[in-house]
This record gives C-alpha cells, structure tokens and sequence, in this order.
C-alpha cells in the first residue's frame, strides 16, 4: 500500500486503527496518513480524543518515540537549506534536480523521515504555525516529547552540527580570495578560529558531564554569541567592500554560504540556551518548527536565486549609475550640449542606415547578412560612444541606477519626494532633447546620402526597398511596437554587460595590471602605460556594451527568418533615417496619412525603446538596492502632481535654484562622493 493516498480518513479513526494496540511497526505509513489528514480535522478534537483515551495516547506515544529512536538529524541542521556547491550553476542544478528527482537519502535519519512523511512540508509547516501556542504544547505533552530537547543524544546531536558548520565556515573563510575581500581583518585575530576554540570547550563540558545544561548566564554562550557575530561583521564588510574591490561569482557563493552557515548556528545555539523559568517544550517544539522550515526549502529556487544575483546587480548598477550622472542636464548649457552630443550621435546613425540599406542589399545568405548588420551596428556604437556622442537609448539604463540609488541612500520624506520628482523632470527633458538630437540629424543625413548617392551613380538605392520601409512603420500592419521593445531589451541588456565588465575590471585588477605591465613600461615608458591603463579604465566597459548592443541588433532579424518568426528591431534613430530612405525611395509620393503616420510612430519607437529599457533597469536597480517598493507608488505620485505643476521642466530647462541645488546634493551624497562606490 503506498504510503501517500489520496483517500481521506477521519482522523479518530486513524488513531484508533493504528494505536487500539501496541505498535511495535517502524514504517511510517501511520505517521504519513495522520499527517496528511490532520487538516482535515479541528485540532481542539483531536487533542479532546487523545486526553480521554489515554491508552491510544499512551501506544502513540509509544510509536513517535520508536519511530524517531537512534535516528541522526544533523543533516536537517547542517545541510538544509544551505548552499553545497561554490558556484551559482552547479548549486542551480542540484536543486532543480531534487525538486523533480529527489535524492536517495539514508533512510535512519530524520532527514529521509520528514521528506517521506510530509509530502508538503510548506503546507505542513504552515499548518503547525497556526495552531496556538497551548495547544501544541499540550499535544508535545500528551505524546511526551515535550521535554525532547532535555535528551543527551538531542544535545551532541545539535553539538555536532555546530561543529560540523564551523569546521565548514573556517574552510570557506580561509580561502585567500575571501580573506582579500575584507582586509581589515588581516590585523585582527580571525573570529571564527575563536569560535571553534570556544566550541572546542564546550564539547569537553558536555562529553565530562552528560547533565550540562547551556544557560544564558554562561560566559562561553555569551563569547560564542561575540564570536558568531564578529563573524557576520566580517562578512558584511566583505560584502561591503565588493564595490571597491570587485566580486566574482564563486566568491558571492562563498559569502553566502558563510552567512548561511553562521545563521544557522546562531539558531542552534538559539534551540540549546536554558532561558530561565522556560519549559523545554519551547526549545522542543522551535527544534520541530526549525527542521520543518529546513526542510520546506531545501530545494528553494527562488531564494537560491535572489541571494545569488543581489550582489551581482547592485554592483551592475553602481557602475551604471556613475555613468548615469553625466545624463543628467541641469543648466541650458548642459541641455544644448546634450542636444550636439545628440546630434553627433544621429550623424552617424544616418550614415549606418545607407550602410544598413547596401549591406542588405548584397547577395549572401541569412547568415552573412547576420554579420555584416552587427559589424555596422556595433562599428556604429562603439564610434558614437568613443567621440563622446550620445544615442538617446543607452541613456535610461544609467540614469534608472542613479535614482534607484538615490532612493535607496536617501531619507525617503515628503521634501525628498519633490526633490526627486524635480531630479525625474531633469532626466526627462535630457532624453527629450537627445531623442531631438538623434532623430532630426538621422532624418536629413540619411536623406542627404542617399540624394548624394542618387546624383553620383544616377540611380535611386532604396526605391526597391522603400516600400518595407514605410510598411514596418506603420504600428497596425506591423509589430513595430513589438519590435521597439526588443531593442528596449537589447538596450538594457547591454547596460548589465557594461556593469559587469566594470566589475570584472576592478575584480581582476586590469588597469593596474596595465599600469605595472613590465613589457608596456620597458617599450612605452611608464607615462604612456598608464595612459594606456587609465583609457581602458575609462572606455573598455563602454566599448564592450556596445559591440554586444550591435551584436543583438544585428542578428535578431536573421535569426528572426531562419526560424520563421517576426523577430525584428526597431530603434527611434535609425526607424527616423528609414523613413527619410523610404520617404525619397517612393520619389516623395507619400499621401498625407503615411506621412504623419510613419513619423508618429518613431516616436512610439523611442518611448517604448525608453519605456522597456528604463523599466527593465529599475527593477533590477530597485531590487539590486532594496529599495520599499510600497513607496514607489506615492513616488509616482508626486510625479504626477509636479508635472501638473511645471509641465515645461521636463521638456525645457527652466531654472529653479532651490530645487536644482537640492536635487544636485541628492545626487552628489549618494553617487559622486561615496568612498566605498570608487
């Protein structure tokens, strides 16, 4: 018979057909069944039914403790719900591995019991918590395992997982790559060595007096406490120090598991404590409860998840939001430059839509298009980043790390509210005049070209295409909308790659290594070397970001027609240099409803360009930083109300010295001038 049936049984029924007798059974198909329909049953009763009979309470009694005898439960304390693996995608693997196929386990612990008992541990879980107080301790009393944690076996059991943890923490903090992570404490005695030292101790203590009790008053709990809370010091600092020193993967694995580790000896040191006046049925049923919760979330994917990349995209977006601050205009001097970087940038996207037009044009197959596309889109970028123009996409990446930041370093009141709704107007009319920038250059450079090119070799380049042109324009007979937000994904994705390779560089220590290079010292001289190092520093992440931008851009079409989808890319610039290509394609025979339509759809290409490129890099720097997502909505808020208000500061720059001083400091406090963000 299998032990989980889907058959419902009253529960009185159960105790009476498993307990009317001495069970002297181990299997755990009476424990299952009980389990299983113990929700379907008022637990007052049940409690009413097992005090009046006393001798079914007795011989169930008689079954828990024959069940659970000599049965080891460290591994419920030290190995679950705790990383086991160094890197993010083994320890991914495992656990999606045990959640379909769970693990083979030694069926004499109680490891193996709750996983075959509890089919469902978070509903079980959930269950037990809801009952009251009262009543689980009369049920531990009834069933006499009230005063389990009194028992010796159950104290050098939980001895022996916090050994076993601080064996596996000193291992994992010893490594010289987590050591460097927190230099400070180079100077100090290691806190975990003490911990082991003071848990060497109380291992004699209990082994010399199988009575001992750990109370509060004791001098080795208090130093143990000292100890285990140095130790999550050490590991925040390390933590900490990632942004001035850079993190890989396995080291934030290894933090992880150290905090992990930690927290769950201060939890059993928590469960072994005698607090004065305390039943053990407390300690006893917080033992239970602890397991449970364990064992709930041994194969958790989504924890394992959040923990794992937190880190990693709060030092993304820290690089991201102090590239983001040059995006933000405060005087009409900034606006005007913004506007010519802008410019420049819609120059050169003018010339890459002629570019893109006879690349598409020559024969070749799906995949030689594939690459030329991306080697003109990413040439493109990457020009238009290294002569410091701007394309008006890449700016809502960084500027979404800048606010996020903001928020999440400020005191979030009412006068911030206004302050930072000042701070989005600024932002909004920066991407305002760049969108103008890049769309009013693009439009006529484009149109220029290929006039030029008309007159040169008499022969009009885009009439065979003009017609594609206008049509992927026009958001009813095309996904242009859908289109636009798969650029707006590319967009933010080439955010993160510019944020990881700048953590990356800092990490492995690249511009020093340039600096101090023997080879680039002896042949260039070490002025030049440091140069070399300080360009890398200052251009690598962005040149990175934009091959891989042209990269994604450039192949999504091609590999769009190799496997039958409507994949495409729209992007405000160059969807502004294709109509002026379809516009003289057609030799300007365009009815009026064409026109305005294709040109009013360049702009829903850039808002949803921005809307998912901002989007996406919010919530990655919102959840990267923390930040109360309760308060955005009161954010947005006052947004609004401040559009309302001033409706022209988020187009033009009007000056406002309170506000633009005050929004300025924000920026400043939390960006520019934070030691641990360099």
């Amino acid at each position: 018979m299998p032990i989980y049936s889907q058959k419902k049984t009253d529960i009185k029924t159960l105790l009476e057909q498993y307990f009317s007798f001495r069970n002297e059974t181990k299997s755990l198909e009476p424990l299952s069944e009980l389990i299983r329909n113990l929700r379907q049953n008022d637990f007052e009763e049940i409690l009413g039914f097992l005090r009046t009979n006393h001798d079914i309470t007795k011989n169930f009694s008689y079954y828990i403790h024959n069940i659970f005898k000599d049965k080891e439960f460290n591994l419920s304390l030290t190995e679950a719900n705790i990383l086991s693996e160094n890197a993010f995608y083994p320890e991914f693997k495992k656990r999606l591995l045990n959640k379909i196929l769970p693990a083979v386990e030694n069926e004499n612990t109680i490891w193996f019991l709750v996983d075959t008992v509890s089919v469902r541990p978070l509903r079980d879980l959930q269950y037990f918590r809801n009952l009251k107080e009262e009543q689980l301790s009369a049920f531990f009393k009834l069933l006499e395992i009230d005063d389990f944690i009194t028992h010796h076996q159950v104290k050098m059991e939980l001895l022996f997982a916090m050994n076993i943890l601080a064996w596996r923490v000193i291992g994992n903090a010893m490594d010289v790559e987590v050591v460097n992570m927190a230099p400070e404490y180079k100077k100090f005695d290691n806190p975990l060595v003490a911990l082991q030292n003071e848990l060497d101790i109380l291992n004699e203590n209990y082994k010399s007096n199988p009575d001992f009790s750990l109370s509060t008053k004791d001098e080795h709990y208090k130093q143990i406490k000292v100890y285990l809370q140095q130790g999550l010091d050490f590991v925040n600092l390390a933590f900490k120090n990632a942004a001035k020193y850079g993190i890989s993967g396995k080291i934030n694995q290894s933090l992880l598991k150290i905090r992990q580790q930690l927290d769950r000896m201060y939890e059993i040191l928590d469960v072994m404590v005698v607090v004065e006046n305390e039943e053990p049925v407390v300690k006893s049923k917080q033992l239970f409860f602890n397991i449970l919760e364990y064992k709930s979330h041994k194969t958790n994917l989504r924890d394992l998840i959040a923990d794992s990349t937190t880190l990693m995209s709060h030092l993304i977006t820290n690089h991201t939001a102090q590239t983001g601050t040059h995006y933000i205009s405060s005087s009409r001097r900034d606006y005007l430059q913004m506007f010519l970087k802008a410019s420049g940038g819609g120059i050169i996207v003018g010339c890459l839509v002629v570019l893109k037009l006879f690349f598409g044009s020559l024969p070749g197959s799906d995949f030689s298009h594939a690459i030329l596309y991306a080697f003109n889109y990413a040439m493109g970028f990457t020009m238009i980043f290294l002569m410091n123009f701007t394309l008006a996409t890449k700016q809502p990446a960084m500027t979404a790390a800048t606010m996020a930041k903001v928020l999440s370093e400020g005191e979030n009141t009412h006068k911030n509210y206004v302050d930072f709704a000042h701070l989005v107007s600024k932002v909004f009319r920066t991407q305002f005049i760049a969108f103008m920038g890049n769309v009013w250059l693009a439009f006529p450079v484009a149109l220029i070209l290929i006039y030029g090119l008309d007159v040169l070799f008499q022969q009009n380049f885009a009439a065979e295409k003009a017609t594609k042109l206008l049509q992927d324009q026009d958001p009813f007979h095309s996904k242009a909308i859908f289109h636009a937000c798969i650029a707006g994904f590319f967009l933010f994705v080439s955010g993160i790659i510019s944020g990881n390779v700048a953590n990356s560089s800092v990490f492995y220590h690249i511009p020093k290594r340039i600096a101090k290079n023997p080879f680039l010292n002896y042949f260039l001289g070490e002025k030049r070397a440091k140069r070399i190092s300080e360009y890398y520093t200052r251009n690598w992440p962005g040149i990175v970001s934009n091959i891989w931008f042209g990269f994604f851009l450039g192949i999504t079409g091609p590999i769009g027609l190799f496997l039958g989808l409507d994949l495409d890319i729209r992007h405000i610039t160059f969807a502004a240099g294709n109509v002026a290509l379809g516009f003289y394609g057609k030799g300007f025979d365009v009815d009026y409803y064409t026109v305005f339509l294709t040109i009013t759809t360049v702009f829903i290409i850039g808002f949803f360009n921005f809307a998912v490129s901002f989007g996406l890099s919010m919530i990655l720097a919102f959840r990267s930083r923390k930040v109360n997502f309760g308060e955005v909505r009161e954010i947005y808020r006052e947004i609004f109300r401040y559009f309302m208000r001033n409706p022209l500061r988020f187009f033009l720059p009007i000056k406002s010295e309170t506000l633009d001083i005050r929004a300025q400091e924000m920026v400043d406090s939390t960006v520019a001038t934070k030691s641990e963000d360099h």
